[in-house]
């Protein structure tokens, strides 16, 4: 798959998008990330793409002429499944919108600054807005990334054990079960003596036991839905 990023701040998330798991993955030719810095499709000799509101409101709003631009330059090389404006008002984002994204082709996402956009790039070139929760960042650069690296790390081939990724926190709507490693004690710390038993039946009614236990007392609204 392929994500484009349109941002007035490339430099705040070009680190994060070459390393880790986003890395791996464009190394293996699994997915392809793009920054795009919208400062270079403004007329504006001094680069800007902002200016005041009309109505005398408070704040500096994203203009329509270089997101217009920078969108239909992207749109004249290929076809995208979605272009996504990062908005506090938007839909949440969760580990389901991830996986949808995943099975898509190409995605442009928009990162918000200022106080917002112009209204009309959201009425004719914004498909979907998605928000990361319930309060406001400076920019939509930090919710690009957490959107980009939850979606690409679910595409198949990126993470070496596919099934960890399958396992993860939310693809069931549950939190995760405990996890120990070595050593079986620690300072009289012992790993329960189920996870030692070899007994994989046993082993997998306790993690599933386990992770209701926990979603039922830290994330009850994540019950609701299953009818608990």
């Amino acid at each position: 798959m392929r994500i484009d990023i349109i941002t007035v701040l490339p430099e705040m998330i070009e680190g994060f998008v070459n390393e880790s798991i986003l890395a791996r993955a464009q190394k293996k030719g699994l997915a392809e990330i793009h920054l795009h810095n919208l400062r270079d499709y403004t007329n504006d000799k001094w680069r800007r793409v902002d200016d005041y509101p009309y109505g005398g409101f408070a704040g500096m709003v994203m203009q329509c002429e270089p997101i217009d631009r920078a969108i239909s330059a992207l749109k004249a090389e290929r076809d995208y499944d979605e272009v996504i404006f990062t908005s506090p008002d938007g839909e949440r984002f969760d580990q389901h919108v991830a996986n949808e994204l995943s099975m898509k082709g190409n995605i442009i996402i928009l990162c918000g600054h200022y106080k917002g956009i112009d209204q009309r790039v959201r009425d004719h070139l914004i498909t979907r807005e998605i928000s990361i929760g319930d309060y406001v960042l400076t920019g939509g650069e930090l919710a690009a990334a957490v959107m980009a690296d939850a979606i690409v790390r679910v595409v198949p081939g990126v993470i070496g054990d596919e099934q960890s990724a399958l396992s993860d926190c939310f693809q069931d709507d549950m939190l995760s079960a405990p996890i120990y490693t070595r050593p079986a004690d620690y300072k009289g710390w012992k790993v329960p003596e189920i996870l030692l038993s070899g007994n994989e039946a046993k082993i997998k009614q306790w993690e599933l036991d386990q992770a209701m236990a926990r979603t039922a007392r830290l994330r009850p609204d994540l019950l609701e839905g299953k009818g608990k």
